[in-house]
């Protein structure tokens, strides 16, 4: 089975959707993969060995394009497959392959105040793919009964497909990172209004004695994160050094208002670190009984968890044996064949 991929996130800045297509094609077996990146630029720096799209084009002009009309066909772009999965929200219409589109969350949908112009296009290219009767991929249970809710979708039009944590997290870290303190809180994302960043700078100015916080990610949008004494903004980390800074972090923190799945805080379990998020039903279902929770937008709340932590540490060898045990239970592979599955099925609805 040939299957064009949108490797469209694997070029430039590497973010969690990035993470997830280098995850799902490190792990694809069974099917051929041809690799289609919609930009004019950077495609060879798309990875080796594998089928390419035979053509470019702008993704502005396609995405412009694709929001009014039903062309041009994505085959005229990867040539021939069987499948044509959509990664990052955006399905283009196909000719005669079967349609598969990840929708990562409902953020342009729920929260539209927190998105860019560009992710609010969502709020027409997926009705879109959906109505041409794509298969559409969720990241967890919760995800995908909002779909279903969201747009009306029978059971068989949603799956599931959990994400997976790369090995490179369950080894021993390197040195902590050149400019981070020897006791620190982290987040790791980009710096987005939908991650509450605010709430998080309130939170730990109610701590008293609370070590630095550290911001590492990429600039993002939105009003900026407000400079203060003990915020130190590295930027964004990447490799051996991400991991690293969340290994030897006090805590990793995720204060969202909203999330498609939560891969850094399962990351910092992979690490051994723990991990303190938003009570949010996703995060919930990802993290378990590993996360300490705080009601959403609540600073008193984020304060008392991340003071608990603090206190008790990383709760000894055995609790980080725990947390790490149980984010391998997330692998790249159970991703990919559910993936797989997933691409089979939309080959059978589509026939």
């Amino acid at each position: 089975m040939r299957v064009g991929l949108d490797a469209t996130p694997l070029l430039g800045t590497r973010t969690g959707v990035g993470t997830y297509v280098a995850g799902l094609l490190g792990a694809l077996h069974g099917v051929t993969p041809v690799l289609t990146a919609f930009t004019w630029r950077g495609v060879d720096a798309l990875p080796a060995g594998y089928a390419r799209a035979p053509r470019r084009f702008s993704a502005r002009a396609l995405q412009e394009l694709w929001l009014r009309t039903d062309w041009p066909p994505v085959e005229l772009l990867s040539g021939p497959v069987d499948v044509f999965h959509g990664t990052n929200f955006v399905l283009p219409p196909t000719r005669r392959a079967a349609g598969v589109v990840t929708v990562h969350d409902l953020t342009y949908e729920h929260h539209a105040d927190t998105v860019t112009p560009a992710s609010l296009r969502y709020r027409t290219l997926v009705p879109r793919a959906l109505r041409r009767g794509a298969l559409a991929l969720a990241l967890t249970n919760a995800g995908a009964a909002d779909l279903r809710e969201r747009y009306d979708l029978p059971e068989e039009r949603v799956m599931v497909t959990p994400l997976g944590v790369g090995e490179q997290w369950f080894a021993p870290p390197g040195a902590r990172p050149p400019g981070l303190p020897s006791e620190y809180l982290l987040f790791v994302g980009s710096l987005e209004p939908r991650k509450n960043l605010p709430v998080l700078l309130d939170a730990v100015r109610r701590l008293p004695d609370a070590p630095p916080l550290v911001l590492a990610g990429p600039p993002g949008w939105g009003p900026a994160v407000e400079s203060a004494p003990g915020v130190l903004t590295p930027g964004y980390l990447a490799g051996e050094r991400l991991v690293a800074a969340v290994a030897h972090a006090s805590a990793l923190v995720l204060p969202s208002r909203y999330e498609g799945f939560g891969l850094p805080p399962l990351e910092a379990l992979a690490a051994g670190t723990p991990v303190v998020v938003s009570d949010l039903p996703v995060l919930r279902e990802v993290l378990g009984e590993h996360g300490a929770y705080a009601a959403v937008g609540d600073a008193d709340a984020l304060a008392d968890a991340l003071g608990r932590v603090l206190r008790t540490g990383d709760g000894g060898p055995a609790a980080r044996v725990a947390r790490t045990a149980y984010a391998r239970e997330f692998t790249w592979e159970r991703c990919a064949a559910a993936t797989v599955a997933a691409y089979e099925r939309a080959r059978t609805m589509a026939a």
